[in-house]
């Protein structure tokens, strides 16, 4: 179900699936023009590499019937876990593979002794935030980010506390 992303040609397909999902989900919420901007900044092999290498990220591919439909990338913090991303095709939504994701990612969290995972997300990404409320996350703070090349990322911080679950 969760491959972890170690070799170039996993990261490649990491790649490929954010252009995806990215140009289908994100479109109509910050335009094609951010879109592409955020792919070449953010989710490019490069960076993903780089995030792996010195920054410990750790990145997962979904795999569902035998081929990746979505990745997921989380960096491990002195007491906290940073969920950086998790990305499903439109086709594999509702299919409850995000909870699935998510309840990795926590699981995760438990085992290095975290206290809690947080996120950002999109204020206007209505649905993943409605995800992530049924999960047990709380909005803590919104953010409006200067990302470079004249855009924000305007989102809502969102964490759940593992020690109030213990």
């Amino acid at each position: 179900m969760f491959k972890p992303v170690i070799h170039q040609q996993d990261i490649d397909q990491v790649v490929e699936l954010a252009h995806i999902i990215w140009t289908e989900h994100y479109t109509p919420i910050i335009g094609s023009e951010q879109v592409d901007y955020m792919l070449t900044h953010f989710h490019s092999k490069a960076e993903i590499s780089k995030q792996i290498a010195d920054q410990n990220y750790h990145f997962y591919l979904i795999i569902h019937n035998g081929k990746p439909v979505g990745y997921c990338g989380f960096q491990l913090q002195e007491s906290d876990l940073f969920l950086s991303k998790l990305y499903l095709l439109s086709s594999e939504r509702g299919q409850g593979l995000g909870k699935l994701a998510t309840n990795f990612i926590i699981q995760t969290a438990r085992d290095h002794h975290k206290s809690k995972v947080y996120l950002t997300v999109n204020k206007y990404n209505h649905g993943s935030i409605n995800a992530y409320y049924k999960i047990g996350f709380t909005k803590v703070k919104e953010l409006c980010a200067d990302i470079g090349g004249g855009y924000v990322m305007d989102d809502y911080q969102l964490e759940l506390n593992l020690l109030a679950e213990a």
